[in-house]
């Protein structure tokens, strides 16, 4: 062999090698960009009857690289449409589920919209000072760049009770449901309000993983709901962060929390953490014995939430942090749950007075954050408020993205605004719950 080609062969050898370990090393990243982009193909179709995926996929470079498949059975997506291929399975009732093999789930109770005043609601009389507000939420005064980056897609508002502002982007309607993404926390805190009353769970329960025989077995149902469980925990949206990870790597989430070290004392350090919330799921479908359709009749069939899907992983535990769908119309039903205090249809599903003390922030070696049970607040620990241009007794559902359930008790108000807002700061919607405040006085 000459020494050209040796000296060759040498080289590719070690392009070959850096190529091969160069993807092994980004792998994480390109899962985590096909199991968003598969996940999302497939529940807009299974859930939200869209077929525009890619209006849905944050700015990256990696998504014109992706290339999605989507089938009566769900959704695949890859890169370049070969590398780092990842799976959507579509099932009726519960959405769709990122797995290597279809899911076993029950059968689905079945969630109609009987009882809920707000499914079939005429659409309001317009009035003009609502009417601005809305205006202002869905941008008018921006140029149309700005007002696609702001990307506003819904704004129901109901006072009193009833119906008084309901608008939608072109493509969207009161039937189609749109992803909350974290105000499903704020669902759940409902759901651990339905158990409580039943006597399934108590609040103060610990010892709540078999394999908790450290620390961590002082974890409450408490402190998962107000993420002070201490258990280690990066939100960040970013390679190797143990968010990412849970959503995109993991089939059964729960327990891959339930693996991460105690870092914290239980209850003495405020970390957000989606992790606490899907946790907290699969520790309420193991103790109700009810798996992946415990949100459906505990909270969805009483509510009358008929378009309601909240979305299981691999091993059947709803994604509780993250995966919850409805009609807007829906959301602001959840809202109006929480101001009439788990009083539906003269029925009192909610322990009294659990919404009061869900909103109220829990005060944690003065970390100033302003969040109780499973909801924002409006107040922070030591009185001082979060939005000055809101009631002290605001509460807020928030998600990504833009999505929120704004409640003003003092005000009989439920403000819902939906959108994909991924690059503006300011989606505006604390300022369309202020301008509303004005407009109803």
């Amino acid at each position: 062999m000459s020494r050209l080609r040796a000296v060759s062969l040498v080289l590719l050898v070690i392009v070959l090698v850096a190529t091969v370990g160069g993807y092994w090393y980004a792998r994480p990243l390109l899962l985590t960009g096909t199991g968003y982009a598969a996940h999302n193909a497939c529940a807009l179709q299974e859930i939200a009857g869209r077929s525009d995926p890619e209006d849905d996929l944050p700015p990256n470079p990696l998504v014109p690289l992706l290339s999605s498949d989507v089938d009566e059975n769900g959704a695949s997506s890859s890169v370049l449409g070969i590398l780092s291929t990842q799976r959507a399975w579509a099932t009726h009732g519960y959405g769709c589920t990122l797995a290597d093999e279809r899911p076993e789930l029950d059968d689905p109770t079945a969630v109609t919209a009987s009882g809920n005043p707000f499914a079939d609601a005429s659409r309001p009389a317009p009035d003009p000072a609502v009417e601005t507000a809305v205006d202002t939420a869905f941008g008018q005064d921006l140029p149309p760049q700005e007002q696609e980056d702001l990307g506003t897609r819904a704004v129901v508002v109901l006072q009193d009770g009833e119906l008084v502002a309901e608008r939608y982007a072109d493509g969207f309607d009161r039937e189609t449901p749109q992803l909350g993404w974290s105000m499903a926390k704020s669902v759940t805190n409902l759901l651990v309000g339905r158990l409580v009353m039943q006597d399934a769970v108590g609040l103060e329960d610990d010892h709540l993983r078999p394999e908790w025989d450290d620390g961590r077995g002082e974890i409450t149902i408490r402190n998962l709901l107000q993420m002070t469980s201490g258990l280690a925990w990066d939100e960040t949206y970013a390679l190797g962060t143990p968010i990412t990870r849970m959503l995109y790597l993991e089939e059964d989430m729960g327990s891959y929390v339930a693996s991460q070290d105690l870092e914290h004392e239980p209850g003495e350090y405020f970390e957000y953490s989606s992790g606490s919330t899907t946790l907290l799921c699969s520790i309420l479908t193991e103790r109700s014995g009810t798996g992946a359709d415990l949100p459906r009749q505990e909270v969805f069939a009483p509510l009358g939430l008929g378009s309601a899907v909240l979305e299981p992983d691999g091993s059947g535990t709803p994604v509780c942090s993250s995966y919850m769908w409805a009609t807007p119309l829906d959301w602001a039903a959840v809202g109006q749950f929480a101001l009439q205090d788990g009083v539906w249809d003269e029925e009192r599903l909610l322990p009294q007075g659990w919404i009061e003390e869900s909103t109220t922030p829990a005060s944690v070696a003065d970390d100033g954050q302003a969040y109780g049970s499973g909801w924002w607040v409006n107040s922070r620990p030591d009185g001082s408020p979060v939005h000055p241009e809101l009631p002290e007794d605001a509460y807020f559902a928030q998600g990504h993205d833009g999505q929120s359930i704004t409640v003003v008790p003092s005000q009989g108000l439920v403000v819902v605004r939906m959108g994909f807002t991924p690059t503006r700061d300011d989606d505006r919607s604390v300022r369309l719950a202020a301008d509303l405040v004005e407009a109803v006085r």
